[in-house]
């Protein structure tokens, strides 16, 4: 059965709880906490109890007790506290707190574990990449577009979730709301759940009605049902290679879906016009993003196993060309509705990253902001009110195992990657 986006009411007399606590975004002046607080019902079982939000910081080299940098008394039991002008590359010690109880993390290896910035209670800011902020791009996918259950892998299991209104509506909106002063939007695949006409074309509308740049590529669920292409309809037809520029930035979109299949493949036709693109200027800087992962490390890792990435032998014949290409610098994908950096089978410079579900926990997209000297990547859960709901209860997904699966490392969320954009 699934369960349904719960509702909440005044605070119980029970204990407040501060749970969750997940450091979920850390640039290089500033660092985004989220945490969750429960009370008991009648019945002695925990529901979500609204309470004010404060952070609480002092720099880790200092002999000081952190000070309260961050008070909203908004009353919440889904928060979210952005706290920004810290210095870069420092360490930095922190509590989390709502109406004075400390938010602790969940016990899960992502967060509790003895390592883990949320259980030590210190974070590092990140360097700032040298020379001017040139572009800003959104990485995004996994809307699903018409869904209304979340988290079932097959037939039904395990138990899913769903919300009242449809939550991939909501969570689309936030996406879009919180990426409107990046320069263009990058979604991976999975735009809807079943690519029917209906889905298509009311994500589509969607899109446009908000004003935002966007750039799509098909994945498995966009894939024709049934004979018929509706998704190609309103987007782009099956195994199309599109091309952008953004300045001197090339932007390559890959169709990776197959007929009938969960896993990927590139067709030959595209495969060449790719290895012809990439070729005829191999120095170019250029960001690939397609749906399905390519790296071996990916198909061992990921729940689905080898066969839910791209095939072996064209993501093997893919990153040869990338071998060839020094301009390739970023190969951005979806489908594994986690955040994940993995290694290349083959020696070559570019950073193969996996992004979460727009849908689901955690619920956001990942920031590239490209730099002279570099770049940074930094992943944002959205931030509207149903969408911290949402993504507080879908945490809950797989028996509890979505922190650790889907949440990925503080280090695969947010790094910085020197690189000369000088060029650009």
């Amino acid at each position: 059965m699934a369960a349904a986006l719960p509702v909440y009411g005044a605070a119980q007399p029970n204990p407040l709880i501060a749970l969750d606590l997940e450091i979920v975004t850390v640039t290089e002046r500033g660092v985004v906490l989220t945490w969750t607080t429960f009370g008991l019902d009648a019945a002695g079982r925990p529901v979500p109890v609204p309470a004010n939000s404060e952070v609480r910081l002092a720099p880790a080299d200092s002999a000081r007790e952190p000070v309260t940098v961050y008070l909203d008394d908004t009353q919440t039991p889904y928060h979210y506290a952005e706290i920004n002008d810290l210095e870069p590359g420092r360490p930095y010690r922190f509590l989390a707190l709502s109406n004075g109880i400390r938010a602790l993390p969940a016990p899960t290896l992502t967060t509790a574990s003895p390592g883990a910035p949320e259980a030590r209670g210190e974070f590092t800011t990140l360097p700032p990449p040298p020379g001017r902020l040139l572009h800003t791009i959104a990485l995004a996918n996994d809307v699903h577009y018409g869904e209304t259950v979340s988290g079932i892998v097959i037939a039904g299991f395990p138990p899913g979730y769903h919300s009242d209104p449809p939550y991939p509506q909501f969570m689309l909106d936030a996406l879009l709301d919180d990426t409107r002063d990046a320069s263009l939007l990058l979604l991976a695949g999975d735009l809807t759940n079943e690519a029917t006409a209906d889905e298509s074309r009311s994500v589509r509308a969607h899109l446009d009605s908000r004003g935002t740049d966007y750039l799509v590529a098909r994945g498995n669920h966009d894939r024709p049902h049934h004979g018929t292409d509706s998704w190609g309809e309103h987007f782009l037809p099956r195994q199309h290679l599109t091309e952008h520029h953004l300045g001197e930035l090339r932007i390559l979109g890959l169709d990776t879906s197959a007929p009938e299949a969960a896993g990927g493949i590139i067709d030959r036709p595209q495969l060449d016009a790719l290895a012809e693109t990439l070729r005829a200027d191999p120095d170019r800087p250029t960001l690939v993003f397609g749906h399905h992962p390519i790296t071996t490390e990916s198909g061992l890792t990921n729940i689905g196993g080898p066969g839910f990435i791209l095939d072996r032998p064209t993501a093997l014949e893919l990153q040869t060309l990338y071998q060839k290409s020094p301009g390739v610098f970023l190969h951005h994908s979806g489908h594994t509705h986690r955040t994940k950096r993995t290694g290349p089978d083959l020696p070559c410079d570019v950073e193969f990253l996996e992004v979460g579900a727009v849908k689901e926990y955690p619920g956001g997209y990942c920031l590239l902001r490209i730099y002279e000297g570099g770049y940074r990547i930094n992943f944002h859960k959205t931030r509207t009110d149903e969408a911290r709901r949402w993504s507080s209860l879908t945490r809950g997904q797989y028996f509890g195992a979505a922190p650790d699966y889907q949440l990925g490392s503080l280090d695969d969320r947010n790094h910085a990657v020197a690189r000369d954009f000088s060029g650009l």
